[in-house]
């Protein structure tokens, strides 16, 4: 079962693995991606991810725009600009979390999507 969209399937698992990347290379830590297609009605992956200051999740959100918009991809709608402990880059079929971790750890995310199928992002050496 697929979520509203009608992209590639293996396209948007590639976007979804390019995302986490960029979010780890950006430095946020405990970087988990979490692939919720038949699950989840609104979306296909949720990314989550913890910062370490609104600055630097501002920043990381913007690098996952400019990610996406690299790969006409650009996000339906992000509150990167709000300066909160939550910022959200929704690219419809991907959804970005970026957390500071006390705010990670009361929402947790993880725990409203138990069951769900990590996926392995990390880059092979």
């Amino acid at each position: 079962m697929r979520s509203r969209s009608n992209s590639d399937p293996e396209q948007v698992l590639a976007f979804a693995i390019e995302l986490a990347r960029t979010v780890h290379d950006s430095k946020c830590t405990d970087v988990t991606l979490l692939d919720v297609r038949g699950r989840r009605p609104e979306t296909d992956f949720i990314l989550i991810a913890s910062g370490t200051s609104q600055r630097q999740m501002r920043s990381t959100a913007q690098s996952c725009e400019d990610l996406g918009k690299s790969q006409s991809n650009a996000p339906y709608r992000n509150s990167a600009d709000t300066g909160t402990t939550w910022v959200v880059v929704d690219f419809v079929e991907v959804v970005v979390h970026l957390f500071e971790p006390e705010q990670r750890m009361y929402y947790d995310l993880e725990l409203l999507y138990t069951g769900s199928k990590r996926v392995a992002w990390r880059r092979v050496p």
